[in-house]
């Protein structure tokens, strides 16, 4: 997977995927090789940035920096909004489409700054412009007892999601040396997420909730996305790790049990897109980013084992997540990557999305963290 990432997923979502014309990078790459101009979420930029950030950490050779210059540049340029907020999507020409607040688009843009700022330690103004979203979103954005809002004035649903990066984002940040108002959002949003998010009967994490963080009446608040499972026992294991209490070890390792028993397909050897919170299955497509976030929680639960004998299982699964993973690796154009599994095993024909690299990236090198 190494030799698949840096031999051809590098080159070509840089080579081809960075738009040297108009600045910024592509929002999908056809299946031919050629760019797809469509517009752009402020999101693939940030993800570009922390894409070839870490590949300079995992020891890449290639020519990285013209991307994330590129990202950077797109952040702080078209996508700038006031307040040192960014816009959420732009056209081509950088004309703002979507204007309005978006809180994962800002949970992605400080992701994004940390990523540069590890491999740019001298570059105070990436911190600098971090501080501004996150101080905007600190004043503006807070909910009223915890967490954030998705707007301002409210609209609801309230979401898990952005929560999530904005945990990942600030727990990038910790590593980068941050201040230490980032472990207190990171420590917020861990309790929130104990509190909250997780079903208190089963251990499910829900994505939908009203203004007090009830989960929503009817459907939306049934939902159960596997790869959010996964993702979420990821980073509360990385936050027990950083924190040192382990109160979060166990609820993690319910989500990864929910997502593995029942939200993933072990016939396909992957995992679905949505169950309901009764663990039975809604959506039984299989996104591409739900296998590489399998990856990552087998990462955390070896890292945790408290036995050699668990900690072999947990590198079993991981191996098949990442058998998962290469299933969507099979392209005419080595580097590109399909996203969507039917659930007959075929997939959808459709450009790749440059979003994903964000995901095999970091999976491959949680992967290779892995002693054996």
């Amino acid at each position: 997977m190494k030799t698949w990432l840096f031999d051809s997923a590098l080159p070509v979502w840089r080579d081809v995927g960075l738009d040297t014309a108009k600045g910024g990078v592509y929002e999908t790459l056809n299946l031919d090789g050629t760019p797809a101009d469509v517009n752009r979420r402020t999101r693939v930029a940030a993800r570009q940035v922390y894409s070839y950030a870490l590949a300079q950490k995992m020891g890449y050779q290639g020519e990285t920096d013209s991307v994330i210059d590129a990202g950077l540049n797109w952040l702080s340029g078209p996508a700038a909004a006031p307040g040192g907020l960014v816009y959420a999507v732009l056209a081509p020409n950088g004309d703002v489409v979507r204007g309005e607040f978006d809180f994962y688009d800002h949970a992605f843009a400080l992701l994004g700054y940390a990523s540069a700022f590890k491999v740019r330690p001298d570059d105070k103004s990436l911190e600098a412009k971090a501080l501004k979203i996150r101080d905007t979103l600190l004043t503006t954005y807070k909910h009223p007892v915890r967490g954030f809002e998705e707007a301002n004035p409210r609209t609801l649903p309230l979401k898990t999601n952005p929560h999530m990066h904005m945990f990942e984002a600030s727990l990038a940040w910790i590593e980068a040396g941050g201040d230490s108002v980032w472990k207190d959002i990171a420590a917020e949003i861990a309790a929130l997420c104990l509190d909250k998010f997780l079903h208190p009967e089963n251990g499910s994490l829900r994505e939908y909730f009203d203004g007090d963080w009830n989960p929503l009446e009817g459907e939306m608040g049934r939902i159960i996305e596997p790869g959010h499972q996964f993702e979420w026992a990821w980073l509360l294991v990385r936050w027990a790790q950083i924190s040192g209490d382990d109160k979060f070890i166990a609820p993690a390792k319910r989500l990864v049990e929910i997502a593995e028993d029942f939200g993933t397909d072990h016939d396909r050897n992957v995992t679905v897109f949505e169950l309901w919170d009764d663990f039975s299955p809604k959506d039984k497509k299989a996104r591409l980013w739900a296998q590489t976030e399998r990856m990552k929680a087998y990462v955390a639960l070896q890292s945790i084992a408290a036995t050699p004998e668990d900690k072999v299982g947990y590198v079993e699964t991981l191996i098949k997540g990442a058998e998962g993973l290469e299933l969507y690796l099979s392209t005419d154009i080595k580097g590109l990557y399909l996203d969507k599994m039917n659930p007959d095993g075929s997939f959808v024909v459709e450009p790749a999305p440059a979003s994903s690299l964000y995901h095999i990236i970091c999976g491959i090198d949680e992967m290779l963290s892995v002693a054996i």
